[in-house]
């Protein structure tokens, strides 16, 4: 009788603890700000213009078993914007452009993580930029994930991921623009926006990744 109560009880722990695993919650990532980045690409008469956005945090909430079940929350400030030209920032953070006085930054928020061949995945979710939030695609890959250390320093488990989309600034209320005497405009109306993220297992004891501080 006791050796039965017994197996009972090792049984029910051991389909608990099952129970568990499968459905443990994704493992959160920070963003390291220092070393990720959100760069985009607009037409600009017939050649293509790139500018990034250097401050980015976030949280990658990762699950390698359900990569359904992972999450992504980014926010960036939108005065981090850079161009390599000073006249021209200062002309994309005012009220022509991103109006970044009256909003600071532009987040992504996923709703669903739909899995795809190998590494690669697509995310879907809202990106709310200049107080405007419309649904996206993001087509993401997971570039490497695991445990790394430098001169037998470990330095925790690191993740790397990239994704791009391509949005309509219209749709955003970012509406400025030039004629050209020849018909046709200044700047288009479609852009490229490429991600890079490199991101660490979040550890209490190991503290938050460092913030960006421009590149």
């Amino acid at each position: 009788m006791m050796q039965l109560r017994l197996t009972t009880i090792a049984s029910g722990l051991a389909l608990a603890i099952s129970a568990g695993a499968a459905f443990a919650e994704p493992v959160p990532y920070l963003i390291d700000g220092v070393h990720s980045q959100a760069e985009f690409t607009i037409r600009h008469f017939f050649g293509k213009v790139p500018g990034r956005f250097n401050d980015l945090n976030g949280t990658i909430l990762y699950d390698d078993k359900n990569l359904a079940s992972s999450k992504v929350d980014v926010t960036i400030q939108t005065k981090s914007i850079f161009t390599n030209n000073e006249r021209r920032d200062n002309h994309l953070r005012s009220r022509d452009f991103f109006f970044a006085d009256s909003f600071p930054t532009i987040t992504f928020k996923s709703t669903k993580v739909i899995p795809g061949e190998g590494s690669k995945f697509k995310v879907e979710g809202d990106l709310t930029m200049r107080g405007v939030t419309k649904p996206v695609v993001l087509d993401a890959e997971l570039l490497g994930v695991g445990a790394v250390g430098i001169g037998g320093q470990a330095m925790g488990m690191r993740a790397g991921f990239e994704a791009t989309t391509l949005v309509n600034r219209k749709d955003y209320n970012i509406l400025w623009n030039k004629t050209l005497d020849q018909g046709g405009t200044l700047l288009g109306d479609e852009v490229n926006i490429h991600v890079a993220v490199e991101a660490a297992k979040q550890d209490a004891s190991m503290g938050k990744p460092p913030a960006a501080k421009g590149k």
